[in-house]
């Protein structure tokens, strides 16, 4: 046999991915890799098990609206549920619904409950720290964590009680920004996943809704920063961006102030969209199951947001100003009529006292 056709016979088992080109390109990358967390979002949805079976749950703002329905859902897809709001009648009917209905839990030990409520309210740090240690506790940790609490103010920024404006802030930012802080232990020993309720109206203007479009934009960046802070960690970050949905916030706000609802109506698509709770319950369900970065409801609000330097720019100035010259100041007539910063059921806003100031109160 000539040295031509002569096999090779020398040992080339040791060789490995060094000296083997096809066995370097074909091997699956065998590193650990489980510790990115969200920084890649595809990633994480990707490589992480879905699903809520066994997860422990915690929503805030949990009493009605978003918050009840999607703990409704989560609790229906296998999730254990710590409810947070300041209703405690509606919170404790709603856990004892859900032990009912859904008793059964493959995280729960035989002594723990399949679901635990607090009160608590999320600009007070102590009440919620509190409220956080008693469901952790009842629930023996927390997974993934639904900061959804949220309120609304009427009227715009030179008639609403500056109270009501930095209270609307205080409920929707800062309150994010104190349950992550209480629940951050938690949900970092668990590798768990934080699911932020901003909005649309975090790259929409909309005139009568200053605050709250602040509130939202500052929880969109607080997560883009926090997401990058505890990837390493295996965390996750997401925001949800929902449009108008149809619960008691957005009714209160039609019914109280007819011209908001015949602005809502003139509205282009997709900003003009009302969405049921339930589609939107739904969209926060599966995109924390998957630990998504970001959620639109509807799926069209995304190209509001890929678009928002339009949105925002002098043109998406001009198409809302012409109708503003008529609808500002029949919403601060109609705010200033009511007498009141905030819709009826807007739990833990300021209401007006006797004398018109507005006091720290709500409705539970």
């Amino acid at each position: 046999m000539t040295r031509k056709n002569r096999p090779l016979d020398r040992d080339t088992s040791s060789l490995g991915a060094a000296g083997d080109r096809e066995t370097s390109r074909k091997r699956p990358l065998d590193r650990d890799t489980s510790s990115l967390g969200a920084a890649g979002d595809r990633e994480t949805s990707r490589k992480r098990p879905r699903g809520l079976a066994g997860k422990v749950v915690l929503v805030t703002g949990a009493a009605r609206g978003i918050g009840e329905h999607t703990a409704r859902l989560a609790a229906a897809r296998g999730a254990r549920v710590a409810l947070i709001g300041l209703e405690p009648d509606r919170l404790a009917a709603l856990a004892a619904e859900l032990n009912a209905a859904h008793p059964a839990s493959a995280g729960a030990a035989q002594t723990q409950a399949a679901h635990a409520w607090a009160e608590c309210d999320v600009t007070d740090q102590p009440s919620l720290d509190r409220a956080v240690a008693h469901v952790a506790d009842a629930l023996g940790g927390i997974d993934i964590v639904v900061a959804n609490a949220g309120i609304a103010s009427y009227g715009t920024v030179e008639v609403t009680p500056v109270e009501a404006l930095a209270r609307t802030i205080d409920v929707n930012l800062v309150g994010v920004v104190r349950t992550v802080a209480a629940t951050m232990p938690h949900v970092a020993r668990r590798r768990g996943y934080f699911l932020m309720v901003s909005s649309a109206a975090a790259f929409t203007a909309l005139p009568g809704m200053a605050a709250y479009c602040a509130s939202k934009a500052g929880v969109e960046q607080y997560a883009n920063v926090l997401r990058l802070e505890v990837a390493y960690r295996g965390v996750g970050v997401g925001t949800a961006h929902p449009i108008w949905i149809d619960t008691d916030l957005v009714r209160d706000a039609r019914r109280d102030l007819p011209t908001f609802g015949a602005t809502l109506g003139k509205l282009p698509w997709p900003v003009g969209t009302v969405v049921s709770v339930g589609e939107c319950a739904r969209a926060l369900v599966d995109g924390m199951a998957r630990r998504r970065r970001r959620i639109y409801v509807p799926r069209s609000i995304g190209l509001v947001q890929a678009l928002r330097t339009v949105v925002l720019s002098p043109f998406g100035d001009a198409v809302l100003r012409g109708g503003a010259r008529t609808s500002v100041p029949l919403l601060e007539a109609e705010a200033l009529a009511l007498g009141r910063p905030f819709g009826e059921h807007s739990a833990g806003a300021p209401v007006a006292s006797d004398s018109g100031r507005a006091d720290r109160g709500g409705r539970s």
